[in-house]
């Protein structure tokens, strides 16, 4: 569904699932934790970026609250509060990737760090729907279904939708995975929805 729609008609799709009661309720999920992923390509990533933004602001006026997430960003308030920002961009350049990612993953595991901040977001903001975008610019520090995975117990209440520059297959053979840049293969993840295939 997706590769048929054109940047105007997947926005007004998201517009008219996120505003939707049946969505907002959480209908037809059965038990399933309420996570939508919004895949779109790769090289759509700004213009992606300026839609997320706009479809916010329509989404709020229509009188639904949206809690807007940067993975990025909250990536780099957490570096520079545990003072290894600095660290990070004076050694980057000489630093073995290895290193590198070794560090910076234990400074953002996800569930010690990253997801309580998101958790801090949700406690603090009223919200009727979740936007986790920054998926791509914290890759492979931060690997987007180990967020899924342990967000699962701090974002159940409200839909979350993770807007992923990639693909969101399901196969009766393979399972469903999520493949960043519709390259890299980033494991299995189960237990979200494509939301390009959600009807209200």
């Amino acid at each position: 569904m997706t590769a048929k729609m054109n940047q105007k008609e997947r926005i007004d799709h998201l517009f008219s699932v996120v505003t939707s009661e049946r969505f907002l309720s959480k209908q037809g999920l059965g038990n399933e934790v309420p996570f939508f992923i919004c895949p779109y390509p790769a090289r759509e990533g700004l213009t992606m970026h300026r839609d997320r933004e706009g479809l916010a602001k329509r989404v709020i006026h229509a009188g639904v609250r949206v809690l807007d997430l940067s993975l990025y960003d909250l990536s780099l308030e957490i570096l520079a509060e545990r003072r290894v920002l600095e660290e990070v961009l004076a050694i980057e350049s000489n630093a073995e990737k290895d290193e590198l990612r070794e560090l910076l993953q234990g400074v953002l595991d996800p569930q010690a760090h990253l997801i309580p901040r998101i958790g801090e977001a949700i406690a603090s903001q009223a919200h009727d729907v979740i936007f986790i975008s920054g998926v791509g610019e914290v890759y492979p520090y931060i690997r987007s279904h180990n967020v899924l995975n342990n967000l699962q117990s701090t974002a159940k209440d409200k839909p979350t939708v993770m807007f992923f520059p990639g693909e969101y297959t399901h196969g009766l053979a393979t399972g469903a995975s999520l493949d960043l840049f519709g390259l890299l293969h980033d494991d299995k993840y189960y237990r979200a929805f494509n939301i390009m295939n959600y009807e209200v």
